[in-house]
């Protein structure tokens, strides 16, 4: 499940693609980190996949009630395995192409710093080839940022899950 509207989804899709071999399911339910676990456990049997994972971002959501801990602690209990970035998705893209340790005020602040290494960067129309010659970088980078701190994302561990089974 993708908590959003287009860019996880051509990520995930471009990576699918790229790795021949990996079957993947992509949901896209643009909902609260919180809800979209629900949703998750709610409407599928997880039994029937290998893996289920939620791609989710921080944004807000954690200041607005603590909608990604009550997430993360649904999503334990049910099994399903939740890759959250903070403060968004563009935070795992610029990994691709640099290292990303300094505070991110927002995303805004990251698709900056993205669009100067990926020029031809859209995020309504994302392609992974900007993205596929730095994936191993992006995983060993984003490996030594510490989970829940800004900047931050379990998206690594995710593109692992897929790598591991190729």
């Amino acid at each position: 499940m993708i908590g959003a509207e287009r860019t996880e989804t051509d990520y995930l899709d471009g990576m699918r693609g790229h790795l021949a071999t990996v079957r993947m399911r992509l949901v896209e339910k643009p909902a609260a980190p919180d809800q979209l676990v629900e949703y998750t456990r709610d409407n599928f049997v997880l039994s029937d996949f290998d893996e289920v994972w939620c791609v989710t971002d921080v944004d807000s959501y954690e200041r607005e009630g603590g909608k990604v801990t009550a997430a993360l602690a649904l999503a334990k209990k049910a099994g399903i395995n939740v890759a959250v970035s903070d403060p968004c998705f563009e935070v795992w893209l610029l990994l691709h192409h640099e290292d990303c340790s300094a505070h991110c005020a927002n995303c805004g602040a990251v698709e900056r710093k993205l669009r100067k290494r990926v020029l031809a960067y859209d995020k309504a129309r994302l392609n992974f080839r900007h993205f596929a010659g730095g994936l191993d970088q992006a995983v060993e980078r984003a490996r030594k940022l510490e989970p829940g701190r800004n900047p931050s994302t379990g998206v690594w561990r995710l593109v692992n899950a897929v790598l591991e089974r190729e």
